[in-house]
């Protein structure tokens, strides 16, 4: 694979640019400091916190390469978005806007993925929400304004996620929205597994996520439309405690800001005794994996 390589004082010109507008004790106002010139250039950037230093808006990133510009390096950026120094930590993971305009350079469009494996907060003790738990019998309402309870799916094996709707970011929502309709696929075409698996997306946003807009959003995703029956996938919301409830069970947490949801990714089989089979904490899992796992399950010796 060719590697595009940029001069090594490229790298420091832009790490002392930005190491003196963080050493800076004071900063031009907001709407002249962001101003954009036209040409900017915008990236995408992942990576984990390393320090918070909000007294001159920026953080320490240990980021991931950024394709065809920068390599994994560590290094502080100026952020735009004020309201997320009050929520980031060292080792939140973070998706963020890296814009460099000319000489200037700073992140927006933050989001902030938080997990915990507290199950205190909506758990039933150490095991709550891991392989081999039971869960509890959540209720929700689904896509058709019909409520639904985790318990109405015993007998099958039931895959159940957290999205929402207006998620910004491709490899949060989108792609488990994407790979969900994956596997629905491959279930309605499987004589052996299509009657013995059941998907559920829980939306973290109830309040804009109504059955109506649900239903659009699957039907959608499906690429069924008005003849969308949802009798293999569904969609569910419920009041803000209900969610809330789930996730946390799972070590799921997250919070908005604004219009913006901040959360990170539970994805989990539940077996037909309604035990966990297994949690995929992010978003490296494969629909393949989890066909795979289903077919384990259904015939232990079958050799997928």
């Amino acid at each position: 694979m060719k590697t595009t390589r940029i001069p090594v004082f490229r790298y420091w010109l832009l790490a002392l640019l930005l190491s003196g507008a963080s050493a800076c004790g004071s900063s031009p106002g907001a709407d002249s400091r962001f101003a954009l010139s036209g040409s900017e250039k915008r990236l995408e950037l992942r990576g984990k916190v390393v320090s918070v230093e909000k007294h001159n808006q920026s953080i320490t990133v240990a980021h991931e390469e950024i394709k065809d510009y920068m390599p994994a390096m560590t290094m502080p950026f100026v952020l735009k978005d004020e309201w997320a120094f009050d929520k980031l930590g060292s080792d939140d993971q973070i998706a963020a806007a890296l814009i460099v305009d000319g000489p200037r350079s700073w992140l927006q469009d933050i989001v902030i993925t938080k997990a915990t494996s507290d199950s205190s907060a909506g758990g039933t003790g150490a095991a709550a929400g891991k392989a081999g738990a039971e869960v509890p019998d959540f209720r929700l309402v689904n896509q058709d304004g019909k409520q639904i309870s985790i318990h109405g799916y015993r007998g099958k094996a039931l895959l159940l996620t957290f999205i929402y709707t207006r998620c910004p970011i491709p490899e949060y929502c989108t792609m488990m929205s994407n790979n969900f309709a994956q596997i629905d696929q491959q279930l309605r075409k499987d004589p052996q597994l299509g009657g013995k698996a059941h998907l559920l997306s829980v939306t973290l946003d109830p309040e804009y996520d109504t059955p109506a807009v649900l239903r659009s959003y699957g039907a959608a995703h499906t690429g069924k439309y008005s003849d969308e029956k949802f009798a293999t996938w569904e969609f569910a919301g419920g009041t803000k405690d209900e969610v809330k409830e789930i996730a946390q069970h799972f070590g799921l947490r997250y919070f908005q800001d604004s219009d913006q949801i901040l959360h990170g990714l539970r994805t989990v089989i539940i077996q037909p005794d309604g035990k966990v089979l297994k949690v995929y904490e992010g978003n490296e899992w494969k629909p393949d994996e989890v066909m795979q796992e289903l077919k384990k399950f259904f015939d232990p010796h079958s050799s997928a």
